[in-house]
């Protein structure tokens, strides 16, 4: 899904970063900006970006901002991406149809 190497940790303290997994959405944000000791990922389906996405359709954890942290959050990710694989799957599939739709 995703390769911590890929994502530079300690630049979460300045900038988030998002990225997407067969219609899971992903976004991981620094919590306390330059002074973050943890940061949150957040997780919701496609297609929308992280600010247009219902709040009762995201789900976060928090890690500490640490090689460690990171590894947990690569970890939760795919817990949750296989927990709810239908899901994802078909947020994925129906994307264009959604986007198509909307006013």
């Amino acid at each position: 899904m995703i390769d911590k190497r890929l994502i530079p940790f300690g630049g979460l303290k300045k900038e988030p970063f998002s990225g997407s997994h067969h219609g899971m959405r992903y976004f991981f944000r620094g919590d306390d900006g330059k002074n973050s000791t943890t940061f949150t990922v957040f997780i919701y389906p496609e297609p929308w970006c992280f600010e247009d996405t219902p709040e009762e359709d995201k789900e976060s954890a928090t890690f500490p901002l640490s090689d460690e942290g990171m590894d947990q959050a690569i970890a939760w990710l795919h817990e949750r991406f296989e927990a709810e694989k239908p899901r994802w799957i078909n947020a994925s599939k129906e994307t264009m149809h959604i986007v198509n739709s909307a006013p």
